[in-house]
Order: structure tokens, then C-alpha cells, then sequence
């Protein structure tokens, strides 16, 4: 894990199902979060966008270094 992102516990989602009936789902705790994170890459956000700049370089270097290291993995020398 990255970084931690503060989403609400709970949230309600309006959806129409397979007959076009509206239907309400209310959810609380990982399924919350889940469905928070997927309406977030609908609308093209990513859960970096919610960190500080600051934040955001420390998580780009670890992810480079990451990256880096799978690579070099995968090399023989």
C-alpha cells in the first residue's frame, strides 16, 4: 500500500439494474470504499490526486524504485 486515502465509512449508490428499475444500495466499510474508489476512476480520478505534492514525489520515487527493481529482476548480466 501507498498511501492511505480518508473516504467516508458509509455511502449510498443510486444504479439501474438489468430492467432499468432504479435501485438504492447502501454501504458501509470495504464495499464503501471500493465502490468510492471505482465512481472515483469514472470520473478519471486517481487516489494520487488526493495527496500533497509532497506526498505525491515520496510515492512517484518508491514507485520508480519499485519499477527499477522489477526490471533489473528480469535482467541477465
Amino acid at each position: 500500500q501507498f498511501a492511505e486515502i480518508e473516504r467516508p465509512e458509509k455511502c449510498h449508490v443510486k444504479y439501474l439494474d438489468q430492467n432499468g428499475k432504479e435501485q438504492l444500495l447502501k454501504a458501509e466499510g470495504l464495499l464503501a470504499t471500493c465502490i468510492q474508489h471505482e465512481i472515483d476512476h469514472l470520473n478519471g480520478v486517481l487516489f494520487i490526486d488526493y495527496l500533497s505534492k509532497l506526498k505525491k514525489s515520496f510515492i512517484l520515487k518508491k514507485l520508480l524504485k519499485a519499477k527499477k527493481e522489477d526490471v533489473s529482476d528480469h535482467i541477465n548480466f
